[in-house]
């Protein structure tokens, strides 16, 4: 196993209120607003790092009290250790990962096992922390995360600063950074990592993971010389993600030629398997231009985010128009309208359950952002030179682009979620003066999947290197789906992929949430978590399938759909959860 290709390793030490998992927030830390910085323009790494773990964890778990959190699943114990963190590269890429190790200083020298977690979205090194750290740190696993080339490393092209290995900002040339673009004369903004790097991202997440593994195992030897050396064939090696951290995964598994993992579990993941399913792109593009006029129909009336003030929202009425205009819908009424579009997503593969809670990734805009970084990523386009007329900024108080100031810089790293908008940072671009001004940029990246010219072309080729290749038969793999999945629905991503790798001769388990939906940190919001049950406590349940299955031979259990009840609005109970695997 080679080990993998690095620059300066950063080695911090993490006790007594400064912990691995939480940074010494606790949960009622990490539930709360961060903390300012004592000097808004110049946080210190310390103040950066403890800033980051809170973002991370607060972009992925449901935290608030009626959550259970804490109580009925999950914990945030304080976990003394060591963190190892380097900048990594593929060959011949040109934006380096991050790869960051949290060694325990009770590692389990018993049972040794190291969790490979890239990170989840486009998020930072931490994007893995509420689901790797939280399960394998108390435990004595160690862990190794990857930002698998995305992140919030951004690049402030006006003053021509990026973010140092440990995240503080620095000039072009004055140190190695998180992301350099190349160099381009009176260029204004910001670039972001995972769509201007140059790079294809996307298409070697698997190799990220396996090269993230390798430096895990080196910097094991580093923490612990005494039981050096660290290799697959001593110590279990299990990759685990969520939503894109969960395709990284899968992608590893099926390119890992010298069975270097002992295991996966990828929970909602983002795959997508050549002639089966959809890929994201298509999808995503395809929702945001149809979502909007199919949630007038009235079924949804009752659905959190489908209204404002009980009525449809303006924009999706115009949208429900502007279809019938370009003939892609028929209806004389919004609701006749409304009902053709449902039915045509429905005939795409959609289901109801999906559609009603990507309303609330329609009214926040989401899908819209994903496919302008994912297509700027795609066709490996600069930051002034992405598809549709997008770019990255950041604003006046009037929306007009404007150079971000150092207060607004000094915090990408530490609260950015790796695409706009956030932190400051916003998608313009691809609008125009009408009632329904993003729809002229939508329907630019629905033409880059649906077109034939050369770059509708390209782009298909980029989404084909993104295919999942199949992993070899004996490899122990659990893939968590919540069936209430609004983003990657479960028809589009974990079903097919499911269904090829059974065909190919893998005995995958495979485990559908009913009452589950993608994002966690959504329950927190009002009438939304009433609808649904957390994903995460199935997430640990897998892992602890997974490691009793590794370490004592237990079997693993079938493929399973579960009998969840919906939360209401009161504190989740475990009755809410169905049974779980438990490894006692």
């Amino acid at each position: 196993m080679h080990h993998p290709t690095v620059g300066e390793i950063r080695e911090t030490i993490h006790r007594d209120h400064d912990d691995l998992l939480t940074a010494g927030l606790g949960l009622f830390g990490l539930r709360a607003r961060p903390a300012a910085f004592a000097d808004p323009a110049l946080p210190t790494p310390a103040e950066l790092r403890r800033r980051s773990i809170r973002t991370s964890w607060q972009g992925i778990a449901d935290l608030q009290p009626l959550g259970g959190y804490g109580l009925v699943y999950g914990a945030t114990q304080a976990v003394a250790g060591r963190e190892f963190h380097a900048f990594a590269r593929l060959p011949g890429a040109h934006a380096p990962h991050r790869v960051l190790l949290q060694a325990p200083d009770a590692f389990d020298v018993h049972a040794r096992c190291l969790l490979v977690a890239p990170s989840s979205g486009s998020r930072g090194v931490y994007g893995a922390i509420a689901l790797a750290g939280a399960w394998g740190l108390p435990r004595g696993c160690a862990v190794v995360y990857t930002d698998k080339g995305t992140g919030p490393g951004y690049f402030d092209l006006d003053t021509q600063t990026g973010v140092r290995l440990d995240g503080t900002r620095a000039q072009r040339d004055d140190a190695m950074l998180d992301f350099e673009p190349g160099a381009h004369h009176g260029s204004s903004g910001v670039a972001v990592k995972h769509a201007h790097s140059g790079d294809h991202p996307e298409a070697d997440w698997g190799r990220h993971v396996l090269q993230a593994a390798a430096f895990g195992l080196a910097m094991l030897d580093r923490a612990y010389p005494q039981q050096a050396p660290f290799t697959p064939a001593n110590t279990r090696v299990i990759a685990v993600g969520l939503s894109n951290g969960g395709a990284a995964a899968l992608q590893a598994a099926g390119i890992d030629e010298h069975h270097v993992l002992a295991g996966v579990v990828a929970v909602e993941p983002n795959v997508h398997v050549a002639g089966r399913g959809r890929s994201l792109f298509d999808y995503a593009t395809e929702a945001a231009l149809y979502l909007p006029c199919a949630l007038a129909d009235a079924r949804f009336d009752a659905i959190p985010f489908a209204r404002v003030g009980g009525a449809i929202p303006a924009q999706w009425i115009a949208r429900s128009g502007r279809l019938r205009e370009g003939a892609n819908i028929s209806g004389a009424t919004v609701a006749a309208r409304a009902k053709d579009a449902l039915d045509r997503l429905i005939a795409s593969g959609w289901t109801l359950p999906a559609i009603e809670t990507a309303a609330a990734t329609t009214a926040f805009d989401l899908w819209r952002s994903l496919a302008a970084t994912c297509a700027s990523a795609y066709l490996r386009a600069s930051a002034n030179g992405m598809p549709c007329g997008f770019r990255m900024s950041a604003v006046a108080t009037d929306g007009t682009p404007i150079a971000a100031d150092a207060t607004a810089r000094s915090a990408w790293w530490s609260d950015a979620s790796g695409i706009s908008p956030g932190a400051d940072v916003l998608l313009l671009g691809g609008v125009d003066g009408s009632d329904d001004p993003t729809a002229t940029g939508l329907e630019a990246l629905r033409a880059l999947w649906t077109g034939n010219d050369q770059a509708p072309q390209r782009l298909r080729t980029a989404v084909a290197e993104t295919a999942v290749t199949l992993p070899h038969t004996d490899l122990p793999i659990i893939v968590v789906h919540g069936e209430r999945d609004g983003l990657l629905p479960i028809a589009f991503s974990s079903g097919p992929y499911v269904e090829a790798i059974e065909e190919a001769g893998c005995r995958p388990v495979y485990w559908r949430v009913p009452h589950a939906q993608h994002f966690d940190a959504f329950l927190a919001l009002p009438r939304f978590g009433e609808r649904h049950v957390p994903l995460m406590p199935y997430a640990y349940a897998a892992l602890d399938a997974l490691f009793a299955h590794l370490t004592r031979n237990v079997p693993l259990s079938p493929s399973h759909r579960f009998a969840t009840t919906a939360r209401g609005n009161v504190a989740l109970e475990a009755a809410n959860l169905d049974r779980l695997v438990q490894s006692d």
